[in-house]
C-alpha cells in the first residue's frame, strides 16, 4: 500500500485549534467519578460471563527524575527498593483480578506504561513477566509492548524484556537538540538513543516506536527538522509526534517551562506542518492525530482492516478486546464501563491490604453513551462513517439519531475537512489532523461543560 504525502493548510489548523478531548475514552475521563465505583464489581462480573479477548495494561509509575513537560501519573524517586514493594502489591492485585476473570479469556495484548517501566531492574522485569504468564492465558500471537527510557537502559534490560515476552518497544526521545533537552530536564544524547535503538533491532524486536513532542521550549523549525531527519534515518516502525499539552493547573512543574520560553502559536503550527509533511513524504501513513506508521506495520494494517481501536494508550490494534488495568492510577474499559484505580500510591496499597480491588472511580455508560462512543471511536479510527452500516451496528436510524449533529457539519464540509453525502461522512486528508474537532460535534457532554480549562488544545 502506498502512502500519499499530506500537505498541511495552516489557515485551517489555526481556525480549528481549540481545547478538546483526545477521546481515548467516551465520555472523557473528566466525567468519571467515585459515585460509580460501587457499581464496578458487578460490571466486572457481567463482563466475564463470556471469554472475550483481553488487553492488559500495567502502570509502573516510578521515574528517577522528573521531565518537566510530563503529564503522566508518576512517582519520582531514586530509591530502587520502592519498585520491589510495588511489585508485591501488583501481585496482590493480579491475584484478586484473576479470580474475577473468565477462565477462558486470552490475553491478546499487553502493555507496560508509566512512569518508566524500565525503572524496574532486569530481575524484576523477568519476575513480573513470569507472574503474568502464570496468572493469565497468553495468546500465541500476543502483541506485548513496553515503554522504555534509553537513558538508563542496559543490555541486561533488553534480554530481560525478551525473557518477559515483549516483542514491541516504545522509546521516548522528545527532541535531539541539547538546549531543548536541558530546558525540559531530560538530557538524552542522540548517540545514546541511537545505540539503544540499534541494540533493540539486533535483538529482533518486531516493532520499535519513537515518541517526539513539538511545542517544547527553544524548539525551532530548523532544529526540529534535524531531529526528524535523524530519527527517520533509524527507520522506526511507528512514530508518535505529540503536541505538548501545557496544563500547569494540573501539572505545576510545567510552569518551569514558561521561564525557558514556550514557542509561539505560529511556531507550533509550523512544527506540526513540518512533522506531518516530512513523515508522510518519507512513506509513513498518518494513522490519525499524532500517530504515524510504516504501511507494513500492524497499526497501519489494523486501520485498513477496520480493527484499529483507540484507548487510554492512544491508537492500538485488536479492536474489541476489553482493557484491564493493573497498578495505581491504571484505567480499564469494557463495553459498558470504565474504572480507574486509586491514584495515590499509599491509597492503592491500603485498598489492597484490605483485600479489595483498588478501584477509585469509574463510569457506567448509558445507552446514548454507547451509541456516541462507537460513533466517535469509529470516526477517530476509520475516518469514515457509513450511515447504513452504523445504523445496523448500533441498532438505530443513524440519520435520524444524529440529525442535529449532521446539520452542524456544514462548516467543516465547506472548509474541506469532511465530505458529506446521503450515505456517509468521510474525513479528508486535511481533516485527519483535526479529527478531534470533527468528533466533538458528536459529543453530548460538551454541550453542558465548556472545554476551556478542562482539556488541552487540539494543536
Amino acid at each position: 500500500m502506498e502512502t500519499a504525502q499530506v500537505t498541511v493548510d495552516l489557515d485551517l489548523i489555526k481556525k480549528y485549534d481549540r481545547p478538546g478531548p483526545r477521546y481515548t475514552s467516551y465520555p472523557p475521563a473528566v466525567h468519571f467519578g467515585a459515585q460509580f465505583a460501587p457499581q464496578i464489581p458487578a460490571q466486572i462480573q457481567g463482563n466475564n460471563r463470556t471469554a472475550g479477548d483481553l488487553s492488559l495494561y500495567f502502570h509502573l509509575p516510578f521515574c528517577q527524575t522528573l521531565c518537566w513537560y510530563c503529564g503522566c501519573n508518576n512517582v519520582v524517586t531514586r530509591r530502587q527498593g520502592q519498585s520491589a514493594v510495588y511489585l508485591g502489591y501488583i501481585e496482590k492485585e493480579i491475584d484478586l483480578l484473576a479470580r474475577e476473570l473468565h477462565s477462558g479469556r486470552r490475553v491478546v495484548q499487553l502493555h507496560w506504561g508509566g512512569g518508566t517501566p524500565t525503572f524496574l531492574t532486569p530481575a524484576e522485569i523477568r519476575w513480573l513477566g513470569d507472574l503474568t504468564r502464570r496468572r493469565f492465558r497468553w495468546s500465541p500471537d500476543i502483541e506485548a509492548s513496553v515503554e522504555i527510557d534509553p537513558r538508563r537502559f542496559t543490555a541486561d534490560h533488553i534480554q530481560a524484556l525478551c525473557d518477559a515476552g515483549f516483542n514491541r518497544v516504545s522509546m521516548g526521545v522528545q527532541d535531539h537538540n541539547p538546549e531543548v533537552q536541558k530546558a525540559i530536564n531530560r538530557v538524552q544524547p542522540r548517540e545514546e538513543t541511537e545505540g539503544v535503538f540499534h541494540a533493540l533491532r539486533r535483538e529482533g524486536f518486531s516493532s520499535i516506536s519513537v515518541d517526539l513532542i513539538y511545542g517544547l521550549p527553544l524548539q525551532t523549525v530548523d532544529s526540529f527538522s534535524r531531529t526528524l531527519d535523524e530519527v527517520l534515518a533509524l527507520e522506526p516502525d511507528r512514530m508518535a509526534i505529540f503536541s505538548y499539552a501545557h496544563v500547569p493547573w494540573i501539572k505545576p512543574a510545567q510552569k518551569l517551562l514558561e521561564k525557558a520560553g514556550l514557542p509561539t502559536a505560529e511556531t507550533k503550527f509550523q512544527l506540526l506542518k513540518l512533522s506531518v509533511e516530512k513523515l508522510t513524504a518519507a512513506g509513513y501513513a498518518c494513522i490519525g492525530m499524532d500517530h504515524f506508521a510504516r504501511t507494513d506495520n500492524e497499526l497501519a494494517a489494523a486501520q485498513r482492516n477496520g480493527t484499529l481501536q483507540r484507548n487510554f494508550q492512544g491508537y492500538s490494534t485488536r479492536a474489541g478486546a476489553d482493557v484491564y488495568g493493573v497498578g495505581n492510577s491504571s484505567m480499564s474499559q469494557t463495553a459498558d464501563a470504565y474504572w480507574q484505580n486509586e491514584k495515590n500510591l499509599e491509597d492503592y496499597y491500603a485498598r489492597l491490604d484490605t483485600g479489595q480491588l483498588p478501584i477509585w472511580s469509574g463510569y457506567v455508560l448509558t445507552a446514548d453513551d454507547r451509541v456516541r462512543r462507537q460513533t466517535i471511536m469509529r470516526l477517530m479510527c476509520d475516518f469514515h462513517l457509513s450511515y447504513d452500516a452504523m445504523s445496523r451496528k448500533l441498532g438505530i436510524d443513524f440519520r435520524e439519531y444524529y440529525a442535529t449533529e449532521l446539520r452542524s457539519l456544514r462548516d467543516l464540509e465547506d472548509d474541506g475537512l469532511i465530505e458529506l453525502d446521503d450515505d456517509a461522512l468521510r474525513v479528508t486528508a486535511a481533516g485527519r489532523l483535526l479529527v478531534r474537532v470533527i468528533a466533538m460535534r458528536f459529543d453530548q457532554f460538551l454541550k453542558a461543560r465548556p472545554a476551556e480549562k478542562v482539556y488541552s488544545r487540539t494543536i
